[in-house]
């Protein structure tokens, strides 16, 4: 039987590991960057609950198959990759980097190659220059991510996009400058497709507007009105993701919001799991074919960084136990396997340790006390488990249905992506704002209908500049009316103030002064269409609706619910806002809310 054989290599990086783990632990940016090529993957049940990953690549009269074995790693610290394979010059081939921070600054890199020859062609390979050669192209690739974090590169990895022909780099200007004229741009055009011409197609295949807003220290609203103007221009495309709630890996995909299946399957967390806007619908974006066409199969099935905000991914034996250096910040985190089963939730406050993870066949739950600087793992099971620690974060990079189509750009450019008729889909949370104007009907009658009408138009379009400007959208008019729709509450009081602080100089203008009342509410609801147009329906639309109609006029009233937001209470510090209770139709009990004048 053929032994294994192993070289390692060492490196000293300038800058810490936080800076450089990001980098070289994407191992699918690394292996494209490396000129590894794709693969096919495919994922297969088990019957004892498992999933099976196979990889194949096939190279010339080659096919080379394997078994992906997931990724053990702790963030910032240390990852192993394993490859099992059946047939071809090796039986099995693992990767292991580890960084260590070194007391003078910096760190250290130490990169283990190990590798089992399957037969005279494994052993002639692995003798003829393979760990050397291997290391070679990491040790460039890791001088690339040093130079990068050190600020001294403008792109991680030393890396050749293919070169547009002249005409294709017209039509993209031509592009460009559609995108300003729109008033979508926000001088952001060129930036988008020189990032879709030159990165890495890793950094393409899942275009993100909130990542790449905090790349670019600019506004998310303007780069997701950037992104959603380019659709329209033919820069980009979009699709609908419907991510599985324990991996966060899209497992169906859709162009229109019509074609959005009700759930899916995930074969790799093997549950069926349903659709929520405000939770695992997103709308993420790609280069169009025509502008640069991307390559399919995967360069890398698990990474670390392929999914961020998981900080411990370990594979544990039955009855193992073991302990993990991992400094885990404030915040909060669930515990899983990787496996379908039960998972747990754990907030960690500053300076408070995680307790004991312990995993058995029916349960995930807290053991013992923890160590600081530490996790402590345990697998109570019949068999191996893949145990997960991982950050309650991902949201903040994802741009979820519920925001997305509270946007006013959204809804102006792309009012055809609606719902099927008769289709609903549930809103955990979204805050409503309903405007009115007093004493309507004496408008009318006082300066005649043409006037009114005017008039009434003229206080829409101001209604609806300061409802986009705060990160929300006109859902629709009522008469005199309007409801609007924000992701963020904080986001529908700021407007709602400043629609009553900007009336005055708006008044000045018109032919008659106009009071105008105005209610806040937020909570879950559906999302439906409606006059074809996607709207929202139930309880939180009638609160909502009902506390507008407590308003005097020049004030706002808002629910309990929306005050208690940390956004919004941050905002009335100052403010003349007083409690109040009140009976509204349709509610059995007394209703609690708070009146802010002006």
């Amino acid at each position: 039987m053929a032994e294994p054989q192993s070289r390692s290599f060492h490196w000293r990086f300038e800058n810490p590991p936080q800076a450089i783990w990001p980098l070289l632990a994407d191992t699918v940016r690394f292996n494209e960057a490396a000129g590894l090529p794709r693969y096919e993957v495919t994922e297969s049940l088990q019957d004892d609950g498992t999933v099976l990953y196979e990889g194949r690549l096939r190279r010339g009269p080659l096919t080379v198959t394997w078994r992906e074995i997931p990724v053990n790693w702790v963030a910032n610290r240390w990852f192993e990759h394993r490859r099992e394979f059946r047939g071809g010059p090796l039986k099995d081939l693992t990767a292991r980097f580890a960084l260590t921070a070194e007391p003078g600054g910096g760190c250290r890199g130490d990169y283990t190659l190990s590798a089992t020859p399957a037969n005279l062609l494994g052993r002639l390979v692995l003798r003829t220059g393979f760990f050397e050669r291997t290391a070679k192209t990491f040790a460039a690739l890791a001088a690339d991510a040093d130079r990068f974090a050190a600020g001294a590169a403008a792109l991680p990895f030393t890396f050749k996009a293919p070169r547009p022909d002249p005409e294709r780099k017209a039509r993209v200007e031509a592009q460009v400058a559609e995108i300003e004229a729109s008033g979508h741009g926000h001088g952001l055009a060129a930036r988008l497709a020189d990032h879709l011409l030159s990165a890495q197609e890793a950094d393409l295949g899942h275009i993100r507007p909130l990542v790449l807003a905090r790349d670019w220290g600019a506004q998310p609203r303007e780069v997701i009105e950037l992104c959603l103007q380019a659709v329209r221009s033919g820069l980009l495309t979009m699709r609908w993701d419907l991510l599985c709630p324990r991996c966060r890996v899209a497992k169906a995909a859709v162009q229109a919001l019509d074609q959005l299946p009700k759930g899916a399957h995930c074969a790799t967390c093997n549950i069926d799991y349903d659709r929520d806007f405000s939770r695992n619908v997103e709308l993420s974006f790609a280069p169009a074919p025509a502008v640069r066409a991307l390559g399919t199969g995967e360069h890398c099935l698990f990474g670390p960084m392929s999914t961020p905000h998981i900080w411990v991914q370990r594979t544990l034996q039955p009855g193992e136990t073991l302990t993990e250096a991992c400094e885990l910040p404030a915040g909060s985190y669930r515990l899983r396997t990787l496996e379908a089963g039960p998972e747990e939730e754990a907030v960690l406050a500053e300076g408070e340790v995680l307790p004991e993870m312990v995993v058995d066949d029916a349960a995930v739950r807290l053991g013992g006390p923890g160590e600081a600087g530490r996790v402590r793992l345990r697998n109570a099971a019949t068999g191996p488990l893949t145990v997960i620690i991982e950050e309650r974060r991902w949201a903040r990079d994802a741009l979820t249905a519920d925001r997305v189509t509270a946007l006013q750009a959204f809804r102006d450019l792309f009012s055809d992506q609606v719902l099927r008729p008769g289709d609903e889909v549930a809103v955990a949370r979204v805050a409503l704002l309903f405007t009115d104007l007093k004493r309507s009907t004496d408008l009318y009658g006082s300066i005649g209908d043409a006037a009114a009408y005017h008039l009434v138009r003229d206080h829409f379009a101001f209604l609806g500049a300061i409802v986009r400007r705060h990160n929300g959208a006109l859902v629709k008019t009522i008469g005199d009316a309007i409801m609007a729709a924000f992701a963020a509450p904080g986001d529908a009081l700021a407007a709602a103030l400043d629609i009553q602080r900007e009336l005055a100089g708006f008044n000045k203008s018109e032919a008659r002064a106009l009071a105008i009342k105005v209610g806040l509410h937020e909570g879950p609801c559906i999302a439906v269409t409606l006059n074809g147009r996607l709207d929202y329906f139930g309880t939180t639309v009638n609160m909502a609706a009902r506390l507008q109609g407590q308003s005097d006029g020049g004030d706002i009233v808002l629910s309990e619910v929306l005050a208690e937001d940390p956004a919004v209470a941050a905002l009335l510090p100052g403010l003349d806002c007083r409690t109040e209770t009140t009976a509204l139709k349709g509610f059995d009990a007394p209703v609690a809310f708070r009146r802010i004048r002006v």
